[in-house]
């Protein structure tokens, strides 16, 4: 027994060494560029499949020529970094942080189909390390001689990595700019090629860690979103721009899950987030970290909410009449996929309720689409309650949750708070992807049937567009209520807020419980649009869907997340069926960070503005 947990931890040993290079990379420029780099876990990705089409052109027989593909394919992997960053991210630097971390979303995308494209969808084995490939004894027990070889490796990286920033001239830099990178700029610092550099060397490392890992997990299409999301917990536990933070950090998650498998097997799909939340809820910055400072400076500033004007109220009387007429002119598949974008529209509006206003970025608002959903689900299949109930009860179950796990998330900020609501969501769909007899699993709940008067396609393309109208106009309502601007009060200021007598967490948390509702809302009809739900509605991609779709219409206006969610679903929708439907949609939103730095709603008051101006220089023309 001793020599098989002796085992066990060197196992978990070995499995932290690629992800600590994953999340040091990601840490390292997330610390000089303030980018949440959703493409870092992409980059991983590439090191594994070019490690692997090195490693059969080389003399992979040798050991030298193992490493040597291992090396390359790091190196390469941070030449496409650099180019990411040169070619998309060095331009938006300016506009609002959340939209760089869209303009990688999107990169992801391009991606996954370039893979794809290049080494198709076969999952790939990778070779065994040349020297490396028996195993050796210890207190009776077998283990793998590479898995002693990344156990070398990790602190011999962490050794590399502390002098590369504490002895060197380029690691000063990057530690100044971590604390503050206006003042290196200030200081005739080239800024630009700085950041470049830093992308360099986190790809290399994301790269590496992509290679290292071949002989024990080869390559596929999924291993970029399984790793970026291990990757964050990592960094995020360890303490954001700690890299000693988040070799601590990838040991503690290696040893959890190691064990986890041996001791626990069902808790292993959520055990890394159920250590994130235990850390943050008892030390929010992390292990060795520290509250991340703001960086004012280059940043675009919070304009103001206003109510529509006249022009506006009058576009959206039209929107709506058309809404109202669909039905009479559209087709059936038309109006299905109608309702699924005002059911979407509604989960993203309620998202940006909390992130707009509210400053809270949420990586997790589909766990209360998706309690809302299947607490509708399995009030119809397990109780026969009635659609009309159902679909009430819906928002208070997706609301008590939001309760529960929204006190917990407003004593943070910033990525700590989203990887939080990250780590509740992830723990919610674990419950509901393993309680089979409860949820069904992986196979869902089907057979949710409308009540009679609403089976008609018609009645209920009626009936959603009422209940989401009404939920969108009382958020908008709330937003300009004396409760909608204490919220904004404590986005803009919190000790101002404060000082005045604000209770920025208690309505902070109102906030949260308001949108975990509306988002509830949104799932109860869901289910029964669909007639269906799996867990897949409250998994990570969901919640990205969600993200993107505010993010892609804008965070700074009120009508953005509905451009968002109509603009995504509808163009999702359109390009799925081809092939490469990934590089045309990634391709897309990077276009469109571009062109829009501000998303598609902000179209709209760069027009305004544009007019205003075209009017005062009329006015002051005149005599």
């Amino acid at each position: 027994m001793t020599g098989q947990i002796v085992v066990q931890f060197l196992t978990g040993l070995a499995g932290a060494a690629s992800l600590f290079l994953v999340a040091a990379g990601l840490s390292i420029i997330f610390g000089v560029t303030r980018i949440v780099n959703f493409a870092h876990g992409s980059l991983y990705m590439l090191g594994a499949y070019i490690a692997y089409s090195l490693t059969e052109r080389l003399a992979v027989g040798t050991i030298y020529g193992f490493w040597v593909s291992v090396v390359l394919a790091a190196l390469a992997v941070a030449l496409i970094g650099a180019a990411i960053e040169i070619a998309i991210l060095r331009r938006i630097y300016r506009a609002p942080e959340l939209f760089q971390l869209l303009a990688t979303f999107g990169v992801v995308l391009v991606v996954q189909d370039a893979a794809l494209w290049i080494w198709g969808p076969v999952d790939l084995m990778g070779p065994r390390a040349p020297g490396l490939d028996s195993s050796v004894e210890i207190m009776g027990q077998r283990l793998p001689e590479y898995d002693l070889a990344l156990i070398v490796i990790s602190p011999l990286v962490l050794g590399l990595l502390w002098l590369l920033f504490y002895r060197t001239r380029w690691g000063i830099l990057v530690r100044a700019a971590t604390q503050d990178r206006e003042m290196v700029g200030a200081l005739g610092r080239n800024q630009a090629w700085l950041f470049t550099s830093v992308f360099f060397v986190g790809a290399f490392l994301a790269g590496l860690g992509g290679a290292i890992q071949l002989p024990k997990g080869g390559a596929d299409l999924l291993i970029d979103l399984n790793i970026i999301a291990a990757a964050f917990v990592i960094v995020v536990v360890g303490g954001m721009g700690s890299i000693t933070g988040a070799f601590l950090a990838a040991i503690l998650i290696g040893e959890l899950q190691a064990f986890a498998v041996l001791l626990l097997p069902e808790s292993t799909l959520v055990i890394m987030f159920l250590a994130m939340a235990v850390v943050l809820v008892v030390r929010p910055w992390g292990l060795l970290g520290r509250p991340v400072a703001e960086h004012a400076a280059g940043r675009a500033a919070e304009p103001l909410l206003r109510p529509p004007g006249r022009t506006q109220r009058m576009i959206w009387g039209a929107v709506i009449a058309c809404l109202l007429t669909l039905p009479l002119i559209a087709e059936d598949f038309t109006l299905t996929l109608s309702i699924e974008i005002m059911i979407l529209a509604l989960f993203a509006a309620s998202l940006h309720f909390i992130m707009g206003p509210g400053g809270m970025v949420s990586f997790g608002h589909a766990a209360y689409f998706g309690l809302g959903a299947y607490g509708a689900a399995l009030l119809a299949t397990k109780l026969d309650t009635p659609m009309e109930l159902a679909l009430l009860a819906a928002p208070a179950i997706a609301g008590a949750g939001a309760l529960v796990f929204g006190w917990f998330c407003v004593r943070l900020s910033g990525v700590y708070l989203a990887m939080l609501t990250l780590a509740f969501a992830q723990i919610a769909w674990s419950v509901v992807f393993q309680w089979y007899e409860l949820t069904g699993g992986e196979d869902g709940l089907l057979g949710i049937r409308r009540t009679p008067w609403a089976d008609s396609r018609i009645v209920f393309y009626y009936l959603v567009l009422a209940a989401c109208g009404v939920a969108i106009y009382a958020m908008r309502r709330m937003i300009f209520a004396p409760f909608g601007y204490a919220v904004r009060a404590g986005r803009d200021s919190r000790l101002r807020a404060e000082a005045i007598g604000i209770d920025t967490r208690r309505f902070e948390w109102m906030a949260f419980l308001i949108a975990g509702a509306m988002a509830g809302i949104a799932g109860g009809l869901y289910v029964y649009s669909k007639g269906s739900v799996f867990p897949d509605e409250m998994s990570i991609p969901r919640s990205v869907d969600g993200l993107v779709m505010v993010l892609l219409g804008g965070v700074q206006t009120l009508s953005g997340p509905l451009f968002g969610a109509a603009g995504f679903t509808w163009l999702h929708d359109a390009i799925s069926r081809l092939e490469y439907w990934r590089f045309i949609l990634g391709g897309t939103i990077i276009g469109l960070v571009l062109a829009f730095p501000e998303g598609l709603g902000g179209i709209w008051r760069q027009l305004e503005d544009w007019v205003r101006r075209r009017r005062a220089v009329a006015r002051q023309a005149k005599p």
